[in-house]
């Protein structure tokens, strides 16, 4: 059903309109529904709730804006309109019934590609997925159900979720709303997009390589990647369709983008949880945040590294934003933690990381990769060829530095709240289809950088499983936006969460891209 002529039978005849309960006349009605665009997720709740605007109302001002907005950016790329808008009038006629679904009843929302969703095409990017359509939601998908979503579509990724850049053979290249010229990210490409340019409200990504911050921060939103294994990844792909789940993964994670703080934290407190089989032995909380004010915390901070020097046009942002902070009586201190030794830990993120990706080295490969890895050359091909063939026991030992980081940034903990390091040593790029990611550049002021730097700085909370928060905090010369990643304490999410709120305030928070 076509979502313009939805919106032109949802007014009444006369001029007037029903907002919720209300009648008013329709140019107000419609400026009711407008003033929501770029509301955040929990707002747009309270809007419905409160009876200011209707699901329906709610879902066609999105469908409209989609229809508008979306081929310049190429953000959204399966509309599940007439579901989506069936859903929001089970959630109208729910609220006269005095019922209340959860947090986001009756709000808009959109859902990652690598996520399935039942009865939707979800296809990871990957041309030998085009015509999947799951039988059942991923969990994230049906946990935002239960917490009240109506689920738009899907948004565009990468092939296998694989790269910084949203692009594949199958729906084409996403753009950056602050910058059609330059990439949104990836993974979550399509959908920091979407949320930046107000097409949705929230949407559940997933994290390995930076796939919820570096996209967050290219767009100017806010992203939380979850500590490992909050929330569970049963119904992502990859792995393919139909893998068995087990236990939970060394590396990736789950979790939320949003326009606001407040939308991740009760984002994750709906998505997080055991899933199915474990959920019968424990249960999981959020714990409460350490503060309630910038100054009860005491915050680590590194504006950059030798190791991979962050661009001067995104340092200059986040020197304004750690004065912000100190101005505003959080207590900081500079200099990476006593026992972190950054080379060694991205080294060891590295190795993990490649690790994951062995299964798809061919017999006929590996006399290869093992010469490669013999030259020791400290590139990112020597490293990748020596995570594919070591023994196990590298990988075992590997496992075994990987623990022991965490318990040096727990023991930091004890004493510390929340770090704060750049989620990339660069602003969004322009779009580069280059096939092989080790031959890319990216242009700095200071001169070409290897693409897979970006790589570096969000390697440490992955590696160690440490929730961390991407929050918005300005833009550059050229207008390009920038974020902070705010890592926390082990299953603290709460924490890095609510300094990125609290941030907002001293700093503001998001602010929508010109023309839209």
């Amino acid at each position: 059903m076509d979502a313009r002529r939805l919106t032109r039978r949802s007014f009444l005849g006369g001029g007037l309109a029903v907002v919720g309960a209300t009648v008013l006349p329709a140019r107000a009605a419609r400026a009711a529904v407008a003033d929501l665009d770029f509301a955040s997720a929990l707002e747009a709740a309270r809007a419905i709730r409160r009876g200011d605007v209707s699901s329906v109302e709610l879902t066609t001002r999105m469908l409209d804006r989609i229809a508008r907005f979306n081929p310049k950016i190429n953000a959204i790329v399966t509309l599940a309109g007439d579901a989506a808008l069936a859903r929001a009038r089970a959630a109208d006629e729910a609220r006269a019934r005095g019922e209340w679904w959860g947090p986001f009843h009756g709000v808009p929302c959109t859902v990652k590609d690598t996520f399935e969703v039942a009865g939707v095409t979800t296809t990871a990017g990957l041309p030998t997925l085009k015509n999947h359509v799951p039988a059942r939601d991923a969990v994230v998908v049906a946990r935002l159900r239960r917490a009240g979503a109506v689920v738009l579509g899907k948004t565009n990724v990468p092939p296998a979720a694989a790269d910084w850049q949203s692009y594949n053979e199958v729906f084409g290249v996403s753009n950056n709303p602050w910058d059609l010229a330059r990439t949104p990210g990836g993974s979550t490409g399509g959908g920091a997009a979407a949320l930046a340019a107000g097409l949705t409200y929230l949407e559940p990504g997933s994290d390995l390589g930076g796939s919820i911050r570096v996209p967050a921060h290219f767009c100017g939103v806010y992203g939380h990647k979850p500590t490992l294994g909050v929330v569970p990844l049963r119904g992502h792909i990859p792995p393919p369709p139909g893998t068995p789940p087990g236990p939970p993964p060394l590396l990736p994670v789950a979790g939320p983008l949003a326009r606001s703080a407040a939308d991740l934290r009760a984002a994750l407190e709906a998505l997080g949880g055991p899933d199915e089989e474990e959920a019968r032995a424990y249960r999981w909380s959020l714990a409460p945040a350490r503060g309630t004010r910038l100054a009860d915390y005491r915050i680590g901070f590194v504006l950059d590294d030798p190791a991979c020097r962050v661009s001067s046009d995104v340092r200059e942002v986040h020197a304004r934003a750690t004065e912000a902070l100190r101005r505003a009586g959080a207590k900081l201190e500079e200099g990476w933690p006593q026992g972190v030794s950054p080379a060694q830990q991205y080294d060891t993120y590295l190795y993990l990381l490649n690790s994951v990706f062995a299964f798809t080295l061919r017999d006929d490969q590996v006399e290869e990769m093992r010469r490669r890895a013999e030259t020791q050359d400290g590139s990112y091909q020597a490293k990748q060829a020596l995570a594919w063939t070591a023994p196990f026991k590298n990988y075992a030992a590997a496992v075994g530095r990987r623990n022991a980081a965490r318990a040096v940034w727990q023991e930091y903990f004890r004493t510390h709240d929340a770090f704060l390091l750049p989620t990339a040593f660069v602003a969004a790029f322009p779009h580069d289809a280059s096939p092989r990611m080790f031959d890319r550049r990216l242009a700095t002021p200071e001169g070409a950088r290897q693409y897979l730097d970006l790589l570096f700085w969000i390697s440490f909370a992955t590696l160690t499983g440490l929730p961390a928060t991407t929050a918005p905090i300005g833009l550059t010369r050229d207008g390009l936006p920038v974020g902070v990643q705010i890592v926390g304490p082990y299953l603290e999410d709460a924490t890095p969460i609510d300094v990125a709120g609290r941030l907002a305030e001293v700093i503001g928070g998001f602010t929508p891209p010109k023309g839209f």
